[in-house]
């Protein structure tokens, strides 16, 4: 993409239904992509969802991660909101993605629904060395990524979330057409808060990212649209 507009997905990390609209009204026309995550979704539920959609293309950012029929199941829910993305956990295995693009697909045909990118969260950004070692996983981080993010294209799945970290090391070993979603963005200046692998916007778009996860920095300015486009611009401008 080299419209930066259409490279940035904004976390709607909001609670109240009211505020959540608010937002998306806000920012729709300045990004292209609305993300969904747990708090809203668990609140509002599926509504809501199919509510953002008829604004902006959809990020449903539910993580999933069970036994693969489950995660089948969720996914064929998940993709009949008329979300255009949604992910499960690259951790459950190469059956559980396969089974969650198959039924996602499947569901979203038979619903007259454009069919929605399916993608696996390889390691979240807010773990380094030290915390995956507490759960068991050796290596570095980005070994860890790539690992998942190559059994995540083996099962069918359309790209993966990864840290800026991991960018390039991921696009070399999956290919251009390998959708690449990285959170961890944070403009020059601001606070990291949990984030332990971050860019800013310039840099993971130069790196290769295809969408770039901004929450706080758009949702937190007093004018939404305005730091979302000064994020544009600064994408543009890589």
């Amino acid at each position: 993409m080299s419209d930066g507009r259409k490279r940035i997905a904004v976390a709607l990390d909001a609670s109240e239904r009211s505020r959540l609209l608010e937002l998306a009204r806000l920012v729709g026309p300045a990004v292209g992509v609305l993300k969904v995550g747990l708090e809203a979704f668990c609140g509002h539920g599926p509504e809501l969802v199919r509510e953002l959609a008829a604004l902006a293309p959809v990020f449903l950012d539910l993580k999933l991660h069970d036994i693969p029929n489950t995660v089948g199941g969720a996914a064929a829910a998940a993709a009949r909101t008329g979300a255009s993305i949604l992910n499960v956990h690259a951790g459950g295995g190469a059956e559980m993605m396969r089974a969650a693009g198959e039924r996602a697909r499947e569901a979203a045909t038979s619903a007259g629904l454009p069919v929605p990118k399916v993608i696996a969260v390889t390691v979240l950004t807010s773990l380094d060395a030290a915390a995956l070692a507490e759960v068991g996983f050796a290596g570095a981080p980005r070994e860890t990524a790539l690992r998942l993010a190559l059994l995540a294209r083996q099962a069918g799945l359309d790209g993966v979330v990864c840290s800026p970290e991991e960018i390039g090391t991921i696009r070399s070993a999956c290919g251009p057409e390998f959708l690449l979603v990285v959170p961890g963005i944070r403009p020059a200046g601001s606070a990291a808060g949990d984030q332990k692998r971050i860019a800013t916007p310039r840099a993971a778009a130069r790196a290769g990212a295809d969408l770039l996860v901004i929450g706080r920095p758009i949702t937190g300015a007093p004018d939404p649209a305005a730091a979302a486009r000064a994020i544009a611009d600064e994408i543009n401008g890589a």
